[in-house]
């Protein structure tokens, strides 16, 4: 069995799409941890929407044996991480399980916005960094300008960088002679008492939840009695192992091992990422440093479009919470869409993912409604509540002032787009702190802008002016007052909750009026007319009207006085106007899916 000096921990970092999970096949190849007539490509992703769209979603162990060229054996722990931005606690807990990371640049794109924010992560966790240049086979590699950009942006060596290509398996060897030489043996295996990270957990219907772990110091086996320290949550441990990539049970873990604990534990949401497991009979004096408990930003509520089908959605988001601690729901009544749930996911990536295994896994049929955040509302009589959902926003009389959540954004871009993006900076209500000059082509600029803003369209419009080349990191940056209020829809003088939003002041007249206009323009016409109104408060600030179907009362008759006709018509109106008292509008399931479906609502 290699012993610490003969082990290396590492992660592969990137920006989304720069080809971590196919380097990492090239990777088990070399070290024949897996049979070339049992491999795939991204043979870590396991998910088949990992797979369509190219992207991790969940980290990925894997242990192997490289035989160096000296022929000595060393034990390489590798560990695939998510590239998106929704997960980068999820990063931050992988790096916090490695020594070092090797730290992958497209040779085509170059330094994109995540490429930065997982170097610094890497860099505050203390890690050992492997520039490594991936995709050097394709003709519109440019590798001078890479090394340049390392040096610049990152202040990391050029000839430090390592050229590889994922796809042909150029320089795969290069990578692990570099593993062996650059990254340290496993840390603090010295202190005493077992600490075990917990990194990543799954939920497995036969075994429960099955915690992916690094030990740094110590040794558990199956029967240990263990606790967690964050909450002092007692288990025991049922059995242990490594990845390999498929679990494989051994008999022990000890210090500088990456592999699966299994406790009779039955509920993820008892497992806290980032927590230290030690033993509860001679436990640990301190716990690893790092360990922040991750809530939920972005909210919405998923209803079902078949209302009997509202069991099964339970059923379904249920086992989904199982494998994923960082989405919670609670169940919701809605007027209009019914029975459904309010959801609480980490970001827009996160939310469209659940929304699609929900679909895909489960064979439901789902509507969203408008994404919103978290809201901290200070009353007059100074209380402070946090507002989810737009619905519970209190009157304006009660409120002191509202405060909505911020972030910090580095945009990387290319040069000549900057005009434009700092006209959506402007639009989205954000403030562009300072720029730096990446090298003659591409900017990065530092953005504070308000959370709620980046919601529906952003993204897409921030590609859609760069051509593509545009890249967005985000992380959170507190609370600051604005002036907000809630926008609400009234069809025929009846409030829909489902269409209500919380807006800044200075756009609720806009959206108002575009909200207005798309409803006139798919709710079905009745015997009378319908006023569709935009409203804040008690003040309408946009109307549209719906004619009515009108029928021809006068086509009998045919020449003799108008008054006859005027008669006619005067009952005609007298009869509608009784209508539209008694008259209620219903609003067919498909305009809400129409109306939630267009982004911005417009």
């Amino acid at each position: 069995m290699p012993d610490l000096e003969h082990t290396r921990n590492f992660c592969i970092i990137a920006h989304v799409d720069h080809g971590k999970t196919t380097l990492s096949d090239r990777i088990l190849e070399l070290t024949r941890t897996v049979e070339l007539r049992e491999m795939k490509d991204q043979l870590l992703d396991s998910m088949d929407l990992e797979r369509e769209r190219g992207i991790t979603i969940k980290s990925h162990p894997v242990s192997m044996v490289y035989q160096s060229q000296s022929g000595q054996d060393y034990t390489f722990n590798l560990i695939d991480t998510p590239g998106h931005v929704d997960f980068s606690y999820e990063v931050s807990r992988s790096l916090a399980a490695c020594e070092g990371a090797m730290l992958l640049i497209d040779a085509a794109q170059g330094i994109e916005a995540q490429t930065v924010a997982n170097a610094h992560l890497a860099l505050e966790q203390g890690l050992e960094i492997i520039p490594v240049i991936n995709k050097v086979d394709l003709p519109s590699a440019d590798v001078p300008a890479i090394q340049a950009q390392l040096e610049d942006v990152l202040a990391i060596p050029a000839d430090e960088a390592i050229l590889t290509s994922g796809k042909t398996g150029i320089g795969i060897e290069d990578l692990m002679v570099a593993a062996v030489e650059r990254i340290p043996k496993p840390r603090w295996a010295e202190v005493d008492g077992l600490r075990v990270l917990i990194f990543d957990c799954v939920y497995d219907a036969f075994k429960g939840v099955i915690c992916y772990v690094r030990v740094f110091s110590g040794r558990v086996k199956a029967s240990d009695a263990i606790v967690t320290m964050s909450d002092g949550r007692k288990s025991q441990v049922k059995e242990v192992g490594k990845f390999s990539p498929a679990m494989t049970k051994q008999d022990i873990l000890k210090a500088g091992d990456v592999g699966y604990i299994v406790t009779n534990i039955r509920d993820v949401a008892e497992i806290k990422l980032g927590d230290t497991i030690t033993h509860s009979n001679t436990p640990a004096k301190e716990m690893l440093p790092g360990y922040k408990a991750v809530s939920p930003m972005v909210f919405s509520g998923i209803y079902p479009i078949d209302t009997n089908d509202y069991n099964k959605l339970k059923a379904s988001m249920g086992k989904l919470r199982l494998n994923d601690a960082a989405f919670v729901y609670q169940s919701e009544n809605s007027v209009a869409l019914g029975f459904g749930f309010r959801c609480g996911f980490l970001g827009l990536l996160h939310m469209e993912i659940i929304q699609e295994r929900i679909r895909r896994e489960y064979d439901l049929d789902v509507i969203s409604t408008y994404p919103s955040v978290v809201y901290h509302v200070t009353q007059t009589e100074g209380t402070i509540i946090e507002v989810h959902n737009p619905v519970h926003l209190p009157e304006p009389a009660e409120i002191d002032f509202i405060e909505e959540p911020m972030i910090k954004a580095s945009v990387h871009i290319p040069s000549d787009a900057i005009g434009d993006v700092l006209a959506l900076m402007s639009e989205k209500r954000g403030l562009c702190e300072h720029t730096e000059t990446i090298d003659d082509s591409r900017v990065m600029l530092v953005c504070r802008l308000p959370l709620n803003e980046i919601l529906v369209d952003f993204n897409d419009r921030l590609k859609s002016i760069t051509h593509g080349y545009g890249s967005m990191d985000y992380e959170m940056d507190g609370y600051e007052r604005a002036k907000l209020c809630r926008l609400d829809i009234l069809v025929n003088q009846e409030q829909v909750d489902a269409f209500s939003s919380i807006v800044h002041v200075d756009k609720a007249e806009g959206r108002g009026r575009s909200l207005c206009k798309r409803l006139k323009e798919i709710l079905p016409r009745q015997m009378f007319k319908i006023a569709v109104q935009a409203a804040i408060g008690g003040k309408v600030v946009a109307r549209e009207t719906i004619s009515a179907y009108r029928k021809d009362v006068t086509a009998k008759c045919y020449g003799g006085d108008i008054s006859r006709k005027r008669k006619l018509l005067e009952k005609q109106k007298e009869g509608k106007k009784r209508m539209k008292n008694i008259g209620s509008v219903s609003i067919p399931q498909d305009a809400f899916i129409k109306i939630l479906k267009t982004s911005d609502g417009a």
